[in-house]
């Protein structure tokens, strides 16, 4: 994989935005350049997937032009976050297309004839209903993230409400109200609880990316 400039630091970062905003081309051009080498680190988790790694890296880079080109500064996170956002979701949906049309096609393939001559398909033999295999892959290893960062970052408090309150581990979702009632506090706390422990999960979630 080629080598990739290193990436900006804060404040330059906020000085290209703005020179971005005002119209500066060379601006923008720069903000992608020097956020490349995001691209191909997220490109990286699909290694196990039947695609060339440039084919990734451009559908990637894709990701990143639309981030850097919709981003919002005023809304408080770093481009490097939204940017790692944009890139993940432009390779899933180009793998989801990609199994898509090549599930359609092989599913449409003759495979035979029945008893009376008529064509069978593979499509008329297997179920419409299989996992997408890219979403299990990612759902794993968010979770895989999500599962190390938990005793890191939050008390004991705030992973027990946060393991309740998203069934993590296996266990049984529940609302807000089920756990105050059930560990003895108000709904109110456990709503802030759960907050400021999102919110340590999502900055351990950016730094790591960073």
């Amino acid at each position: 994989m080629k080598t990739f400039l290193p990436p900006l630091t804060v404040q330059e970062e906020r000085e290209y935005l703005a020179l971005m905003k005002d119209g500066s081309v060379g601006a923008t051009n720069t903000l992608i350049e020097r956020n490349m080498r995001l691209v191909a680190h997220i490109v990286k988790k699909y290694q196990n997937v039947d695609e060339e790694t440039q084919e990734l890296i451009s559908v990637g880079t894709i990701g990143l032009i639309k981030a850097v080109k919709t981003f919002n500064p005023d809304r408080g996170s770093r481009l490097v976050t939204y940017a790692a956002r944009c890139i993940d979701n432009e390779l899933l949906m180009y793998l989801r297309a990609r199994k898509k049309t090549m599930r359609d096609v092989s599913l449409y393939e003759p495979v035979g004839t029945d008893k009376e001559g008529n064509q069978i398909r593979l499509l008329d033999i297997c179920e419409s209903d299989e996992p997408d295999v890219e979403e299990e892959l990612d759902l794993k290893w968010r979770l895989h993230r999500l599962q190390m960062l938990l005793p890191k970052l939050l008390t004991k408090r705030e992973q027990e409400i946060i393991t309740m309150r998203y069934g993590l581990g296996g266990t049984k979702a529940f609302t807000q109200r089920q756990i105050a009632a059930g560990i003895g506090i108000s709904r109110s706390y456990v709503s802030r609880i759960e907050k400021k422990a999102l919110a340590k999960l999502r900055e351990g979630f950016e730094n790591e990316i960073e």
